[in-house]
């Protein structure tokens, strides 16, 4: 239906603009001419925005009805006919699948019907929700049912119930002339619908033509209407306004003002009235406030803080305020001064005291001291008409200010004469003003003749005479402050005096274009300022340049290696200081290192760089060196002179050192590579033998890498579960059987494969992994021991380095409790480098062990340094003989005297006696002669993991016979 047939007549509408005009009238004509103006501009905005809004409705109905034309109807009829193409597709590919017998084409246009079909009722439905009567939308259900039909047809054929001949292939004809026929119908009936539309939305079009024509009519009509009350409104008022305002500008305040309206005019004429009365009013006032000026002027002579009193030509009191009384009445000299002579001394206190000449000029002030002690300040000023003015100002607080000011200028001046600092001070003109007694003692001048007025280069002269400067002039001096000023904008510079002393001047700029010197003697300040760069450059034991020192030193040998020779860099390192630290004590080794100290710099010529790097490390250049044979001669000269004995506190020390060299510009241009190729040819150094000198090659650095590439992968073995324990069996020589498994670490690496424990043991002590590493070595092997027969005994090595750490008793204790093995079968293997670092707590903590019921072993007797007394104070279990000393047993000038003597020592100490390394049977009846009690070796069997235990225990069944084998599945299992 159409919206607008329903709508307000035009006629109704031209009575509501009737209505409207009148009432918008009245107000106009009783309110103001802004509230006419505001509602003669709203009333045409919202004509306007009616016209607007009903023109935007019209447009958009006959748009609405244009997109049902078009975006309807069209699109229904364009679906439709594409439903028509869809099923033409299907009827061809119908055909086709009839005349072939190939079932790889029967499928693909089995398909290929199946999509069209599909595509076809999208279609028949968007056709069907795009049509615009119901009539349209029963056309598209045919289409659908017709083309459905067609399709069961077809697929009736496709399945072999129906036989495909001529017949039956007419048969589906009736379908397809019903779906062409219901598909054309449908395009029809929505062109229909179509045109229906266009009609609609041309008669709409119209409609709105005509009133848009006669809203505009009123419009145009209702604008002259308000334009003519406005202009009724405003011109009248206006002219009377304007005369009124000439008559109060040409000064007639009684003109006649006429009363205004309500309107904006209205308020112009009431506010001129105002102003006119406002006016009047003033002039009034203007003339009240002269009357009162003379009353207020006496107030304020009455109220003055001054004396002030006028006087005729005839020295006769003309005027007086009450101040003027009192000081009159106190003294009445004060009136005429000059006629009053100075009362005698004895009424001193009591009289007037003037402080002026018996000439005093008229004009002059002059003060005078009343009898109570009060000061006053008397101005003299005569009038036009020859009298006088006098002005009596109390000054008495001013003299109290300046008694006060006269004490602090003592003070002042006290405190220049007592302070550390020397003071001058000169004005604009370079001379002297103040100067304290300090500024004379620090330049040796005499008071007497430092005197204010004096220049600069006076002084200077007197600096110079007393002795200051050596041979400076005066000029020299001059020139040197000036330079100095320049460079430094603060006017902060030293200066030395020819006694030694230093003094630090300041010169600073004052107000009135002088300046002002301050010295002071920093000469202490300065030998501990130089005391302290020495010692940040500088090792605070050995008074060697430090590593800060020293690699400046580099810098500068490589920034001059271009204009001459090159050089050599040196890494020194003490052999085994640490052990000396540890058994003479730190006065001894820092005794020591002083004596290395003076031994290198004696061993270095001129030029040459001897630095403290720190702990034990040394280091020191070489300049001048033309070949390889320069720096290996002193390499030589140092291992030499600092392997020599030294005498230090009693005590008789020998330490050697290893040395590193790398060759400048060979083997690096830069500090940091040559100190690098150094270290690594001092590391080369320690590894073959100590006490030697090696020079830098480049293998070293792939050495280098190799090791940091391996400290990398240690790191994150733990993490990755790259260990593993393997166990080598422990013979018991008496009772022909095994006694026990050593546990050995083995490390699985993924790329490296079996990595022997010598190759990564050093590397984890050194870079602190071997605590936690001994820590999972001591759980793990004492979780798989656990299940072992009770006969079995466990063996762990334990380093140095894990002695050293306070929680060692309570990690085995761990270890112990949770994997519930007894204590007796726990066995803990150390080497004699255990006790030489702390033998006291060392021996205490294994005491600890020992009373917990652990045995202790002591590994590879007789290659360390073998002191008995360490059998002496600590009673060990075992004694395991080196593989060395048991490899050489069976030479005809072997070492079986040695492990005789260990094995009877052992015997004796009522400890057991393990041969390591026994490969070959003469070596194991060897040990059997000397009287071991238990061997280990390769003859046995290698390390094998825990997997293989049952394995190697039956190849060794001769010496099983009293192991039960029910046993042997817990082991297996373990």
């Amino acid at each position: 239906m159409d919206p607008f047939v329903g709508s307000v007549a035009p006629k109704a509408v031209l009575e509501t603009f009737r209505s409207t005009i009148a009432r918008l009238s009245g107000l106009v004509a009783r309110g103001s001419i802004r509230t006419g103006i505001l509602i003669f501009c709203v009333a045409m905005s919202a004509i306007a925005a009616a016209l607007g809004g009903y023109a935007s409705l019209g447009i958009r109905h006959a748009g609405d009805l244009v997109a049902k034309t078009f975006d309807e109807s069209l699109m229904s009829i364009n679906y439709a006919r594409a439903a028509g193409a869809d099923f033409a597709a299907m009827r061809v590919a119908s055909a086709q699948h009839l005349l072939t017998q190939d079932p790889t084409v029967h499928a693909r246009l089995d398909a290929e019907i199946d999509e069209l079909a599909k595509s076809l009722s999208e279609d028949v439905t968007i056709a069907a929700e795009r049509s615009q009567s119901a009539r349209a939308a029963k056309a598209a259900a045919k289409v659908q049912e017709a083309a459905n039909a067609w399709l069961a047809l077809h697929r009736r054929h496709e399945d072999g119930i129906v036989e495909a001949s001529g017949r039956e292939i007419n048969g589906v004809d009736p379908y397809s002339n019903t779906v062409n026929q219901q598909i054309e119908l449908l395009v029809n009936y929505t062109a229909g619908d179509g045109f229906l539309f266009r009609q609609r939305a041309l008669a709409a079009i119209n409609r709105d033509l005509q009133l848009n024509v006669a809203g505009l009519t009123v419009a145009l009509l209702l604008s002259g209407l308000f334009s003519w009350l406005l202009a009724r409104r405003i011109i009248g008022p206006v002219a009377i306004a304007s005369k009124a305002a000439k008559s109060i500008a040409d000064g007639d305040l009684n003109t006649s003002i006429p009363e205004g309206s309500g309107d904006e005019l209205g308020t112009l004429l009431t506010a001129m009235g105002i102003m006119r009365d406002n006016i009047r009013a003033m002039v009034d006032r203007e003339v009240a406030q002269r009357r009162s000026a003379q009353a207020r002027l006496s107030d304020a002579l009455e109220h003055s803080r001054e004396g002030v009193v006028l006087l005729d030509q005839n020295g006769q009191i003309a005027l007086a305020n009450s101040r003027a009384g009192e000081f009159i009445r106190c003294s009445p000299q004060l009136v005429h001064p000059l006629r009053t002579a100075r009362a005698p001394s004895a009424q001193h206190s009591r009289e007037l005291i003037l402080q002026e000449d018996a000439n005093e000029v008229e004009g002059v002030e002059s003060e005078a001291q009343l009898p109570d002690g009060r000061w006053l300040r008397v101005s003299r000023s005569p009038t036009q008409e020859g009298g006088v003015i006098l002005v009596y100002s109390d000054i008495t607080g001013l003299k109290q200010q300046k008694a006060e000011l006269h004490a602090t200028n003592l003070r002042l001046d006290a405190a220049l004469t007592h302070m550390s600092q020397g003071l001058c001070l000169y004005d604009g003109e370079g001379r002297l003003q103040v100067v304290n007694r300090r500024f004379c003692e620090i330049f040796d001048i005499s008071p007497e003749l430092a005197l204010p007025g004096m220049t600069f280069e006076d002084v200077l002269r007197l600096s110079v005479a007393a002795g200051n400067h050596g041979s400076q002039t005066v000029a020299d001096l001059l020139a040197q402050c000036d330079e100095f000023l320049a460079r430094r904008k603060g006017g902060n510079y030293l200066q030395q005096l020819s006694d030694g002393r230093v003094v630090s001047i300041a010169q600073r700029s004052t107000s009135d274009g002088g300046w002002l010197i301050s010295c002071e003697d920093v000469t202490e300040q300065q030998r501990a300022q130089s005391q302290i760069a020495f010692m940040a450059r500088h090792d605070a034991l050995t008074r060697l340049p430090n590593r800060s020192l020293f690699a400046e030193r580099i810098e500068q040998a490589v920034a001059e290696a271009g204009r001459g020779a090159g050089f050599a860099v040196f890494c020194i390192d003490l052999d085994n200081f640490k052990q000396i630290n540890d058994t003479l004590g730190h006065p001894v080794g820092d005794g020591l290192l002083c004596a290395v100290a003076e031994r290198l710099s004696a061993c270095a010529r001129e030029g040459d760089t001897v630095a403290r790097l720190g702990g034990d490390e040394f280091a020191l250049i070489q300049s001048e060196v033309r070949n390889a044979e320069d720096a290996a001669h002193l390499a030589r000269r140092v291992v030499e002179r600092v392997g020599a004995p030294y005498e230090l506190n009693g005590h008789r020390v020998i330490v050697g050192c290893s040395v590193g060299i790398s060759l400048a510009p060979g083997d690096g241009t830069t500090r940091e590579k040559l100190l690098k190729n150094a270290d690594m040819a001092l590391y080369r150094s320690k590894m073959d033998g100590r006490g030697t000198w090696r020079f830098f090659e480049p293998a070293m650095d792939a050495s280098l890498q190799s090791r940091r590439a391996l400290e990398i992968d240690l790191r994150g073995a733990m993490d990755k579960h790259e260990f593993d324990l393997f166990y080598q069996p422990i013979y018991d020589l008496r009772m022909d059987r095994i006694s026990g498994f050593e546990a050995l670490l083995r490390w699985r690496h993924p790329e490296r494969g079996l990595v022997p424990p010598d190759q990564f043991i050093p590397v984890a002590e050194e870079i602190g992994l071997i605590n936690p590493l001994g820590e999972w070595v001591l759980n793990r092997a004492c979780e798989q021991a656990a299940s072992w027969p009770d006969e079995l005994k466990i063996a762990v090595n334990v380093s140095a380095t894990q002695f050293r750490d306070p929680r060692l008793a309570a990690v085995i204790a761990k270890a112990l409790d949770v994997s519930a093995l007894a204590p007796h079968r726990l066995e803990l293997e150390i080497t004699e480098s255990v006790l030489l670092g702390n033998s006291t707590e060392t021996i205490a903590t294994l005491h600890e062990l020992k009373a917990r019921g652990l045995r202790i072993a002591l590994d590879d007797f007789g290659t360390g340094y073998s002191s008995l007394s360490y059998l002496r104070s600590f009673p060990f279990d075992k004694l395991k003989i080196d593989q060395s000393f048991v490899r050489d047993a069976t030479a005809t000038k072997g070492s079986k005297l040695i492990v005789r003597a260990i094995t009877s020592l052992g015997k004796s100490l009522g400890m057991t006696t393990t041969a390591e390394g026994v490969e070959t049977i003469e070596q194991l009846n060897q040990m059997k002669a000397e009287g071991c009690n238990e061997a280990q070796g390769y003859l046995f069997s290698r390390p094998v993991p825990a997997t293989e235990l049952a394995s190697t225990i039956l190849s060794l069944r001769n010496g099983l016979q009293s192991l039960k084998r029910s046993d042997w599945s817990n082991l297996i299992a373990g």
